[in-house]
């Protein structure tokens, strides 16, 4: 929201992003229960021209530059070697971790996940269900179509449960100027709604 605020291009809500974490981290139960659990967040920004993937880990991130195609993200690490900014930091962290021995092509994902990153696409998870339905419609997705994934409660894309969506978005960005952004929010908790 900050980044949106603050920024009127996608690489410039990304820099307000990453200084706010650098300057504040990022934490905080995500749960309204008294359980405590907390996670690290990913980010699609985007404006008209251009679109970045932000993914976090603690303090540390690496952004990704969406040069075409599809990208989506969900509840894991997808980064993985195209990394066209980062933690000043990042690299030498992990290093001096011993998640990284400085020889071997850096991977953000596989260094900084929890999760084998080499069954990130192949799995049944959200992540990989969700590229599934983007890339169904590759070409021609259209905002209804977004909607309808988003909607999509087999996939996993909509979580009902323990852990439920809680609302979608979904923006129409036209690359000419004259033309009206649109923003269609969901009313409801659930995204089916």
């Amino acid at each position: 929201r900050l980044g949106l605020e603050r920024a009127d291009t996608a690489e410039k809500a990304l820099c307000v992003i990453v200084d706010l974490l650098e300057k504040y981290g990022q934490g905080g139960n995500c749960m309204e229960s008294n359980m405590a659990f907390t996670y690290h967040n990913s980010f699609l920004i985007a404006d008209r021209k251009e679109a970045w993937v932000l993914e976090t880990s603690g303090k540390y991130w690496a952004a990704e530059k969406v040069e075409g195609g599809i990208r989506n993200i969900s509840n894991q690490l997808s980064i993985t070697t195209k990394i066209d900014r980062e933690h000043p930091e990042l690299k030498e962290y992990a290093k001096s971790n011993g998640w990284w021995d400085g020889e071997k092509e850096f991977d953000f994902a596989a260094t900084y996940s929890y999760v084998n990153t080499a069954r990130m696409t192949t799995s049944g998870g959200r992540y990989c269900e969700g590229y599934k339905l983007l890339n169904k419609h590759k070409g021609s997705i259209t905002s209804e179509i977004m909607m309808e994934i988003l909607r999509d409660k087999e996939s996993g894309i909509n979580m009902e449960g323990g852990f439920m969506t809680t609302g979608s978005m979904v923006s129409v960005l036209p690359q000419q100027p004259n033309l009206p952004c649109i923003h269609f929010f969901t009313g409801t908790p659930d995204p089916a709604r």
